[in-house]
């Protein structure tokens, strides 16, 4: 959790938010690709794309 409060300061310090999307969309593409691995989730996330 340090490094999310970190990179929150950064952008907030530097008035980067525009990194904001691009770290939730990666978050999101790294959750699905967390949950395809193998779990019961993965049909149907395999439907979506």
């Amino acid at each position: 959790m340090s490094f999310l409060a970190e990179l929150w300061a950064f952008m907030r310090i530097r008035r980067k938010f525009w990194l904001l999307p691009i770290v939730v969309m990666m978050a999101v593409f790294g959750g699905l690709v967390i949950l395809s691995q193998g779990s019961a989730v993965a049909p149907f996330i395999y439907t979506i794309f």
